[in-house]
């Protein structure tokens, strides 16, 4: 693999610098890009050069975040702080706006969040949630949209459009939907005993947002015990036969962590690496545990494949934005902004 190839393995550093372990491990052939954690984060302009440091490295490295907004923000201070996902869902169940109205809010702010993200030189926020909020997994609650399927779809896409505009991809999670079990899956593995309709329920914002263009969907670390015995990341019927197959999704998978507790029975961390690659994944996310990465990245043999090269290339922000220093000036993220001010005298009374 030569140094233009991205490859599969997306891994983590553990403070605000680089260190030469940092700068050694990034340019393994097998190494396709850096996710950011609030440890790496101290202010806009120290991630800013942090992620220049990077792409000097290796210029087409994908940096990414999660930086959903409520609960998921790993950039703060500095920043603008970003509400919860839900807060579109209820602003449309309160009737204090129209879904029209609604739809333009959840534009707006998809775009405010990749604008700013993009703005320090990151890729990709891995967003949005398309889960569905039941009320029984705490782990996903109030970063969901809405309890209704339809109602997910239309606003992920408007979120989703928003952040097409600042030229970032989109990442659907957790295919084919979290929200009907318990058990976090970073300390277990959850088992959901729905049946397949209650499947396809839970599934159908994804399917909807797979019609319209989705660049990259992240599977759940859950086993649905009806489906197939093998949790949705390792498991080539989910991630090929339902996934590729029957909703034609033609952009990149990216595993969730690997290190999550719900990967831990796929065995070593070489062995989940090689499971979930040959389950489908083309990135795989090996996160707060350095030597498990190593593990991965000492006995991986990947051939170089044109199709994944492709999808994995596909998740590099497109276009220009305005740098850090002038965002305040801009008038993109002047008028992005005022979507808070939209949504705050809504926040302030739920």
């Amino acid at each position: 693999m030569n140094k233009a190839t991205l490859g599969p393995i997306l891994l983590d550093i553990e403070g605000f610098n680089l260190k030469p372990e940092d700068k050694e491990i990034l340019q393994h052939p097998l190494v396709g890009g850096v996710i950011f954690f609030s440890r790496n984060y101290e202010s806009p302009a120290q991630l800013a050069q942090l992620a220049r440091e990077i792409k000097a490295l290796r210029s087409n490295l994908l940096l990414c975040v999660d930086q959903e907004g409520g609960r998921v923000q790993r950039f703060i201070k500095g920043m603008t702080r970003l509400p919860k996902l839900r807060v579109l869902g209820e602003k449309l169940d309160s009737k204090a706006a129209s879904l029209p109205q609604v739809l333009i809010m959840a534009e707006k702010l998809g775009y405010l969040m990749a604008l700013e993200v993009r703005s320090l030189g990151v890729d990709l926020s891995f967003a949005p949630v398309l889960d569905l909020d039941k009320g029984v997994s705490e782990i996903i609650g109030d970063r969901a949209f809405h309890s209704q399927p339809e109602i997910v779809s239309k606003l992920a896409m408007a979120y989703i459009k928003g952040m097409a505009q600042a030229g970032m991809r989109a990442t659907g999670k957790h295919f084919p939907g979290h929200g009907s079990v318990a058990l976090d899956s970073h300390l277990g593995l959850p088992v959901d005993m729905s049946t397949q309709a209650e499947i396809e329920r839970d599934m159908l914002p994804f399917s909807q947002v797979i019609q319209q263009g989705l660049s990259a969907i992240m599977p759940a670390h859950i086993v649905y015990q009806e489906i197939d015995p093998l949790p949705v990341g390792f498991s080539p019927y989910w991630l090929q036969t339902v996934l590729r197959q029957q909703l034609g999704f033609k952009g990149a998978i990216v595993s969730d962590d690997l290190s999550m507790g719900g990967a831990v029975g796929m065995g070593t961390y070489a062995q989940r690496a090689e499971r979930a690659l040959d389950a489908g994944c083309d990135y795989l996310l090996i996160c707060n545990y350095r030597q498990g990465a190593v593990e991965a990245l000492d006995s991986l043999k990947e051939v170089p494949n044109e199709m994944t090269q492709y999808r994995r290339q596909s998740l590099l922000a497109q276009g220009q934005v305005p740098h850090w220093p002038l965002l305040a000036e801009s008038v993109e993220w002047q008028q992005a902004s005022g979507v808070l001010n939209e949504l705050s005298s809504y926040e302030t009374h739920s």
